[in-house]
Protein backbone atom coordinates (compact mmCIF):
# COMPACT_ATOMS: atom_id res chain seq x y z
CA UNK A 1 0.00 0.00 0.00
CA UNK A 2 2.44 2.44 0.82
CA UNK A 3 4.26 1.91 -2.53
CA UNK A 4 1.27 4.62 -3.46
CA UNK A 5 3.62 7.53 -1.68
CA UNK A 6 7.27 6.52 -3.86
CA UNK A 7 6.45 9.86 -6.40
CA UNK A 8 8.81 12.22 -4.68
CA UNK A 9 6.94 15.23 -4.43
CA UNK A 10 3.79 12.60 -2.48
CA UNK A 11 6.27 11.45 -0.28
CA UNK A 12 7.23 15.04 0.33
CA UNK A 13 4.06 16.56 1.04
CA UNK A 14 3.27 13.54 3.25
CA UNK A 15 6.88 13.51 5.33
CA UNK A 16 6.75 17.16 5.68
CA UNK A 17 3.14 17.10 7.17
CA UNK A 18 4.24 14.18 9.47
CA UNK A 19 7.28 16.12 10.86
CA UNK A 20 5.07 19.00 11.73
CA UNK A 21 2.60 16.73 13.64
CA UNK A 22 5.46 15.53 15.55
CA UNK A 23 6.16 18.60 16.75
CA UNK A 24 3.18 19.86 17.39
CA UNK A 25 1.64 17.01 19.24
CA UNK A 26 4.96 15.51 20.49
CA UNK A 27 4.62 19.06 23.16
CA UNK A 28 1.39 18.77 23.47
CA UNK A 29 0.91 14.75 24.36
CA UNK A 30 3.57 14.95 27.16
CA UNK A 31 2.00 18.10 28.77
CA UNK A 32 1.17 15.75 32.02
CA UNK A 33 5.10 15.34 32.66
CA UNK A 34 4.74 18.90 33.79
CA UNK A 35 1.55 18.98 36.56
CA UNK A 36 3.72 17.92 39.06
CA UNK A 37 6.80 19.91 38.98
CA UNK A 38 4.50 23.14 38.11
CA UNK A 39 2.29 22.05 41.30
CA UNK A 40 5.50 21.99 43.78
CA UNK A 41 6.86 25.34 42.31
CA UNK A 42 4.00 27.47 41.72
CA UNK A 43 1.93 25.89 44.74
CA UNK A 44 -1.35 25.92 42.58
CA UNK A 45 -3.09 22.83 43.02
CA UNK A 46 -3.48 20.04 40.99
CA UNK A 47 -7.14 20.34 40.58
CA UNK A 48 -5.76 24.10 39.01
CA UNK A 49 -3.76 23.12 36.65
CA UNK A 50 -6.03 20.48 35.53
CA UNK A 51 -8.11 23.06 34.51
CA UNK A 52 -5.39 24.77 32.55
CA UNK A 53 -4.71 21.41 30.90
CA UNK A 54 -8.74 21.03 30.61
CA UNK A 55 -9.26 24.69 28.85
CA UNK A 56 -6.44 23.86 26.65
CA UNK A 57 -7.83 20.28 25.50
CA UNK A 58 -11.17 22.40 24.54
CA UNK A 59 -9.78 24.99 23.03
CA UNK A 60 -7.05 22.57 21.10
CA UNK A 61 -10.66 21.00 19.24
CA UNK A 62 -12.16 24.31 19.01
CA UNK A 63 -9.44 26.06 16.62
CA UNK A 64 -9.61 23.12 14.75
CA UNK A 65 -12.73 23.82 12.75
CA UNK A 66 -11.38 27.20 12.13
CA UNK A 67 -8.63 26.70 11.47
CA UNK A 68 -9.50 24.21 8.74
CA UNK A 69 -11.72 26.65 7.45
CA UNK A 70 -8.93 29.11 7.17
CA UNK A 71 -6.59 26.89 4.92
CA UNK A 72 -9.08 25.59 3.20
CA UNK A 73 -9.76 29.35 1.91
CA UNK A 74 -6.69 30.51 2.11
CA UNK A 75 -4.13 27.95 2.30
CA UNK A 76 -2.57 25.80 5.09
CA UNK A 77 1.12 27.92 4.73
CA UNK A 78 -0.31 30.69 6.49
CA UNK A 79 -2.14 28.73 9.49
CA UNK A 80 0.84 26.58 10.12
CA UNK A 81 3.11 29.51 10.37
CA UNK A 82 0.97 30.88 12.61
CA UNK A 83 0.74 27.74 14.96
CA UNK A 84 4.14 27.15 15.25
CA UNK A 85 4.50 31.03 16.63
CA UNK A 86 1.97 30.62 19.14
CA UNK A 87 2.84 27.15 20.06
CA UNK A 88 5.96 28.74 20.69
CA UNK A 89 4.68 31.68 22.60
CA UNK A 90 2.77 29.51 25.09
CA UNK A 91 5.66 27.45 25.97
CA UNK A 92 8.11 30.10 26.46
CA UNK A 93 5.91 32.00 28.52
CA UNK A 94 3.93 29.16 31.04
CA UNK A 95 7.28 29.89 33.28
CA UNK A 96 6.62 33.25 33.71
CA UNK A 97 3.14 32.69 34.59
CA UNK A 98 2.33 32.70 38.62
CA UNK A 99 -1.57 32.10 38.64
CA UNK A 100 -4.10 30.12 37.59
CA UNK A 101 -5.46 32.34 35.13
CA UNK A 102 -2.07 32.84 33.66
CA UNK A 103 -1.27 28.42 32.97
CA UNK A 104 -4.97 28.96 30.97
CA UNK A 105 -3.66 32.02 28.81
CA UNK A 106 -0.34 30.61 27.95
CA UNK A 107 -0.92 26.17 27.80
CA UNK A 108 -4.71 26.61 27.41
CA UNK A 109 -5.17 29.35 25.09
CA UNK A 110 -1.81 30.02 23.24
CA UNK A 111 -0.45 26.45 23.17
CA UNK A 112 -3.52 25.30 22.76
CA UNK A 113 -4.68 27.43 19.29
CA UNK A 114 -1.00 26.71 18.19
CA UNK A 115 -0.67 22.89 18.51
CA UNK A 116 -4.25 23.00 17.27
CA UNK A 117 -3.67 25.11 13.98
CA UNK A 118 -0.73 22.86 13.40
CA UNK A 119 -2.53 19.64 14.12
CA UNK A 120 -4.94 16.87 12.37
CA UNK A 121 -7.50 18.97 10.35
CA UNK A 122 -5.35 21.01 8.46
CA UNK A 123 -2.49 18.73 7.77
CA UNK A 124 -4.23 15.72 6.60
CA UNK A 125 -6.75 18.18 5.00
CA UNK A 126 -3.75 20.18 2.94
CA UNK A 127 -2.14 16.46 2.28
CA UNK A 128 -5.88 15.41 1.09
CA UNK A 129 -6.63 18.46 -1.33
CA UNK A 130 -2.83 17.77 -2.95
CA UNK A 131 -2.15 13.67 -3.25
CA UNK A 132 -3.80 11.28 -6.04
CA UNK A 133 -6.84 9.18 -4.54
CA UNK A 134 -4.53 6.14 -4.20
CA UNK A 135 -1.63 8.02 -1.84
CA UNK A 136 -4.60 9.51 0.70
CA UNK A 137 -5.18 6.02 2.86
CA UNK A 138 -1.37 5.56 3.26
CA UNK A 139 -0.45 9.47 3.59
CA UNK A 140 -2.98 9.63 6.78
CA UNK A 141 -1.25 7.05 8.30
CA UNK A 142 2.35 8.15 7.92
CA UNK A 143 0.88 11.65 9.07
CA UNK A 144 -0.86 10.09 12.04
CA UNK A 145 2.56 7.75 12.61
CA UNK A 146 4.48 11.60 12.86
CA UNK A 147 2.21 12.45 15.76
CA UNK A 148 3.25 9.53 17.39
CA UNK A 149 6.69 9.46 16.87
CA UNK A 150 6.62 12.97 18.26
CA UNK A 151 5.31 11.64 21.43
CA UNK A 152 7.92 8.78 21.85
CA UNK A 153 10.92 11.23 21.26
CA UNK A 154 9.31 14.13 23.05
CA UNK A 155 8.32 12.32 26.77
CA UNK A 156 12.11 11.00 27.55
CA UNK A 157 13.98 13.77 26.73
CA UNK A 158 11.38 16.69 28.26
CA UNK A 159 11.62 14.43 31.46
CA UNK A 160 15.37 14.42 31.43
CA UNK A 161 15.34 18.14 30.53
CA UNK A 162 12.91 18.32 33.70
CA UNK A 163 15.27 16.26 35.76
CA UNK A 164 18.42 18.16 34.73
CA UNK A 165 17.69 21.86 34.00
CA UNK A 166 14.27 22.11 35.49
CA UNK A 167 10.82 22.62 34.41
CA UNK A 168 11.59 26.52 33.09
CA UNK A 169 14.18 25.39 30.78
CA UNK A 170 12.24 22.48 29.46
CA UNK A 171 9.51 24.56 28.69
CA UNK A 172 12.12 27.15 27.34
CA UNK A 173 13.56 24.23 25.33
CA UNK A 174 10.10 23.20 24.23
CA UNK A 175 9.47 26.62 22.70
CA UNK A 176 12.99 26.20 20.60
CA UNK A 177 12.07 22.76 19.35
CA UNK A 178 8.56 24.13 17.80
CA UNK A 179 10.51 27.52 16.21
CA UNK A 180 12.78 24.66 14.39
CA UNK A 181 9.62 23.54 12.85
CA UNK A 182 8.84 26.70 11.21
CA UNK A 183 11.17 25.66 7.73
CA UNK A 184 8.76 22.83 7.35
CA UNK A 185 6.06 24.51 6.06
CA UNK A 186 8.01 25.32 2.92
CA UNK A 187 7.98 21.69 1.92
CA UNK A 188 4.78 21.01 2.72
CA UNK A 189 2.79 23.85 0.85
CA UNK A 190 5.97 23.99 -2.29
CA UNK A 191 4.13 23.80 -6.13
CA UNK A 192 3.85 19.90 -6.87
CA UNK A 193 5.39 18.46 -9.43
CA UNK A 194 2.51 18.11 -11.24
CA UNK A 195 -0.84 19.54 -11.03
CA UNK A 196 -3.03 18.96 -7.80
CA UNK A 197 -5.42 15.97 -8.47
CA UNK A 198 -9.21 17.47 -9.87
CA UNK A 199 -11.73 16.69 -7.31
CA UNK A 200 -14.85 16.11 -9.22
CA UNK A 201 -17.75 16.51 -5.62
CA UNK A 202 -19.56 19.41 -6.03
CA UNK A 203 -18.83 22.48 -4.41
CA UNK A 204 -21.57 24.20 -3.07
CA UNK A 205 -19.74 26.57 -0.39
CA UNK A 206 -18.47 25.88 3.24
CA UNK A 207 -22.12 26.48 4.96
CA UNK A 208 -23.79 24.63 2.34
CA UNK A 209 -21.42 21.81 3.06
CA UNK A 210 -21.35 22.38 6.85
CA UNK A 211 -25.58 22.25 6.93
CA UNK A 212 -25.38 18.87 5.14
CA UNK A 213 -23.06 17.52 7.74
CA UNK A 214 -24.44 18.42 10.65
CA UNK A 215 -27.96 17.18 9.54
CA UNK A 216 -26.00 13.57 8.50
CA UNK A 217 -26.70 11.15 10.70
CA UNK A 218 -23.39 9.21 10.49
CA UNK A 219 -21.25 12.19 10.88
CA UNK A 220 -23.06 12.98 13.99
CA UNK A 221 -22.36 9.19 15.32
CA UNK A 222 -19.09 9.44 14.07
CA UNK A 223 -19.00 12.51 16.90
CA UNK A 224 -20.27 10.58 19.60
CA UNK A 225 -17.41 7.62 18.95
CA UNK A 226 -14.62 10.33 18.66
CA UNK A 227 -16.15 12.55 22.50
CA UNK A 228 -15.28 9.33 24.03
CA UNK A 229 -11.64 9.10 22.08
CA UNK A 230 -11.12 12.62 23.36
CA UNK A 231 -12.14 11.65 27.04
CA UNK A 232 -9.70 8.51 27.36
CA UNK A 233 -7.04 10.01 25.56
CA UNK A 234 -6.57 13.65 27.93
CA UNK A 235 -7.32 11.80 30.86
CA UNK A 236 -4.19 9.55 30.22
CA UNK A 237 -1.50 12.11 28.94
CA UNK A 238 -2.61 14.71 31.90
CA UNK A 239 -3.00 12.06 34.73
CA UNK A 240 -0.74 8.86 33.75
CA UNK A 241 2.27 10.74 36.52
CA UNK A 242 -0.08 11.21 38.50
CA UNK A 243 -1.34 7.57 38.73
CA UNK A 244 2.23 6.18 38.42
CA UNK A 245 3.04 8.47 41.47
CA UNK A 246 0.18 7.09 43.60
CA UNK A 247 1.45 3.39 42.77
CA UNK A 248 4.93 4.89 44.57
CA UNK A 249 6.83 3.66 41.09
CA UNK A 250 9.23 6.95 39.95
CA UNK A 251 8.67 9.42 37.55
CA UNK A 252 10.47 8.04 34.60
CA UNK A 253 7.82 5.02 34.47
CA UNK A 254 5.52 7.62 33.64
CA UNK A 255 7.78 9.20 30.95
CA UNK A 256 8.74 5.98 29.54
CA UNK A 257 5.06 4.71 29.93
CA UNK A 258 4.03 7.73 27.58
CA UNK A 259 6.89 7.14 25.16
CA UNK A 260 5.92 3.58 24.68
CA UNK A 261 2.77 4.81 23.77
CA UNK A 262 4.14 6.95 21.32
CA UNK A 263 6.17 4.26 19.91
CA UNK A 264 3.12 1.46 19.42
CA UNK A 265 1.22 4.22 17.74
CA UNK A 266 3.67 4.59 15.12
CA UNK A 267 2.57 1.23 14.17
CA UNK A 268 -0.49 1.31 14.79
CA UNK A 269 -1.22 4.61 12.95
CA UNK A 270 0.66 2.63 9.72
CA UNK A 271 -1.79 -0.55 10.04
CA UNK A 272 -4.83 1.82 10.71
CA UNK A 273 -3.95 3.21 7.41
CA UNK A 274 -3.49 -0.06 5.64
CA UNK A 275 -6.87 -1.21 6.93
CA UNK A 276 -8.65 1.89 5.76
CA UNK A 277 -7.47 0.70 2.02
CA UNK A 278 -8.86 -3.09 2.85
CA UNK A 279 -12.08 -2.52 5.09
CA UNK A 280 -14.94 -0.45 6.15
CA UNK A 281 -13.50 2.28 9.19
CA UNK A 282 -16.30 1.92 10.94
CA UNK A 283 -15.74 -1.75 11.77
CA UNK A 284 -11.69 -0.55 12.29
CA UNK A 285 -12.91 1.95 14.84
CA UNK A 286 -15.09 -0.28 16.66
CA UNK A 287 -12.62 -2.53 17.04
CA UNK A 288 -10.39 0.40 18.15
CA UNK A 289 -12.54 0.92 21.00
CA UNK A 290 -13.59 -2.39 21.82
CA UNK A 291 -10.24 -3.04 22.77
CA UNK A 292 -9.43 0.03 25.36
CA UNK A 293 -12.52 -1.35 27.00
CA UNK A 294 -10.97 -4.72 27.41
CA UNK A 295 -7.38 -3.56 28.27
CA UNK A 296 -8.56 -1.26 30.99
CA UNK A 297 -10.26 -4.48 32.56
CA UNK A 298 -7.12 -5.96 32.50
CA UNK A 299 -5.40 -3.05 34.05
CA UNK A 300 -7.68 -2.67 36.72
CA UNK A 301 -6.94 -6.18 37.71
CA UNK A 302 -3.02 -6.64 37.28
CA UNK A 303 -0.78 -5.39 40.10
CA UNK A 304 0.76 -2.01 39.61
CA UNK A 305 4.80 -2.46 38.69
CA UNK A 306 6.35 -0.81 36.05
CA UNK A 307 6.03 -4.05 33.54
CA UNK A 308 2.03 -3.50 34.17
CA UNK A 309 2.28 0.16 32.98
CA UNK A 310 4.62 -0.48 30.05
CA UNK A 311 2.29 -3.32 28.94
CA UNK A 312 -0.79 -1.48 29.32
CA UNK A 313 0.85 1.31 27.63
CA UNK A 314 1.76 -0.79 24.73
CA UNK A 315 -1.61 -2.24 24.29
CA UNK A 316 -3.40 1.53 24.47
CA UNK A 317 -0.79 3.20 21.90
CA UNK A 318 -1.57 0.59 19.15
CA UNK A 319 -5.24 2.33 18.86
CA UNK A 320 -4.35 5.60 20.25
CA UNK A 321 -4.57 7.92 17.56
CA UNK A 322 -4.49 5.54 15.02
CA UNK A 323 -8.84 6.30 15.20
CA UNK A 324 -7.38 9.61 13.30
CA UNK A 325 -7.04 8.04 9.81
CA UNK A 326 -10.43 6.03 9.59
CA UNK A 327 -12.29 8.91 11.36
CA UNK A 328 -10.57 11.16 8.88
CA UNK A 329 -11.58 8.71 5.71
CA UNK A 330 -15.24 8.27 6.84
CA UNK A 331 -15.41 11.94 6.95
CA UNK A 332 -13.58 11.83 2.88
CA UNK A 333 -16.15 9.48 1.93
CA UNK A 334 -19.37 10.91 2.98
CA UNK A 335 -18.46 14.38 1.68
CA UNK A 336 -15.57 14.44 0.11
CA UNK A 337 -11.92 16.22 0.55
CA UNK A 338 -12.87 19.56 -0.70
CA UNK A 339 -13.99 20.34 3.04
CA UNK A 340 -12.47 17.79 4.76
CA UNK A 341 -10.09 20.32 6.56
CA UNK A 342 -13.32 21.65 8.13
CA UNK A 343 -15.76 19.32 8.43
CA UNK A 344 -12.52 16.64 9.71
CA UNK A 345 -12.00 19.92 12.20
CA UNK A 346 -15.43 19.81 14.10
CA UNK A 347 -15.14 15.86 14.52
CA UNK A 348 -11.96 17.02 16.32
CA UNK A 349 -13.91 19.40 18.37
CA UNK A 350 -16.05 16.85 19.83
CA UNK A 351 -13.17 14.89 20.52
CA UNK A 352 -11.33 17.79 22.89
CA UNK A 353 -14.78 18.36 24.24
CA UNK A 354 -14.60 15.09 25.63
CA UNK A 355 -11.02 16.02 26.11
CA UNK A 356 -11.87 18.44 28.41
CA UNK A 357 -14.09 16.39 30.68
CA UNK A 358 -10.88 13.84 31.13
CA UNK A 359 -8.61 16.35 31.88
CA UNK A 360 -10.70 18.51 34.49
CA UNK A 361 -13.03 15.34 36.10
CA UNK A 362 -9.23 13.30 36.67
CA UNK A 363 -8.15 16.31 38.37
CA UNK A 364 -11.69 16.61 40.64
CA UNK A 365 -11.21 12.82 40.89
CA UNK A 366 -7.86 12.41 42.06
CA UNK A 367 -8.58 16.12 44.57
CA UNK A 368 -11.59 14.87 46.08
CA UNK A 369 -11.69 11.16 46.09
CA UNK A 370 -7.40 10.75 46.15
CA UNK A 371 -7.54 8.17 43.32
CA UNK A 372 -8.63 7.88 40.02
CA UNK A 373 -10.85 4.39 40.58
CA UNK A 374 -13.99 6.34 39.01
CA UNK A 375 -12.15 8.21 36.01
CA UNK A 376 -11.00 4.40 34.97
CA UNK A 377 -14.76 2.81 35.81
CA UNK A 378 -15.98 5.86 33.24
CA UNK A 379 -12.95 5.12 30.67
CA UNK A 380 -13.97 1.73 30.39
CA UNK A 381 -17.94 2.04 29.97
CA UNK A 382 -17.49 5.65 26.95
CA UNK A 383 -15.07 3.13 25.50
CA UNK A 384 -17.32 0.09 25.10
CA UNK A 385 -20.09 2.73 24.18
CA UNK A 386 -18.13 3.97 21.15
CA UNK A 387 -17.41 0.71 20.20
CA UNK A 388 -21.44 0.79 19.98
CA UNK A 389 -22.02 3.99 17.99
CA UNK A 390 -19.64 3.60 15.33
CA UNK A 391 -21.30 0.05 13.82
CA UNK A 392 -23.96 2.33 12.69
CA UNK A 393 -22.46 4.33 10.48
CA UNK A 394 -23.78 4.56 6.93
CA UNK A 395 -20.51 3.87 4.92
CA UNK A 396 -19.73 2.15 1.49
CA UNK A 397 -17.79 -0.96 0.93
CA UNK A 398 -14.27 -0.54 -0.18
CA UNK A 399 -13.99 -0.87 -3.70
Amino acid sequence: MFRTLARPDVLVTTLAAAAILMVTMGTRQSLGLFVSPLNSSTGLGIATISLALAVGQFTWGAIQPVAGALADRYGPRAVLIAGLLLLALGSASTPLMSSGFGLIVSLGLLSAIGSGAGGFSVLIGAAAQRLPVESRAAASGVINAGGSFGQFVCAPILQKLIQSIGWMGAMWSMALMTLAALPLVGWLSRPMQQPAPHHAEADNGLRHALGDALRDRSYLLLHLGFFTCGFHIAFLVTHLPGEVDLCGLPPSVASWSLAIIGLANIFGSLYAGSCVARYRSKYVLAAMYGSRALLIACYLLMPRTDLTFYLFAAGLGFTWLATVPPTAAIVGKLFGVRYLATLFGLTLLSHQIGGFLGAWLGGLAITRMGDYTWMWYADMALAAFAALVNLPIREAPVS
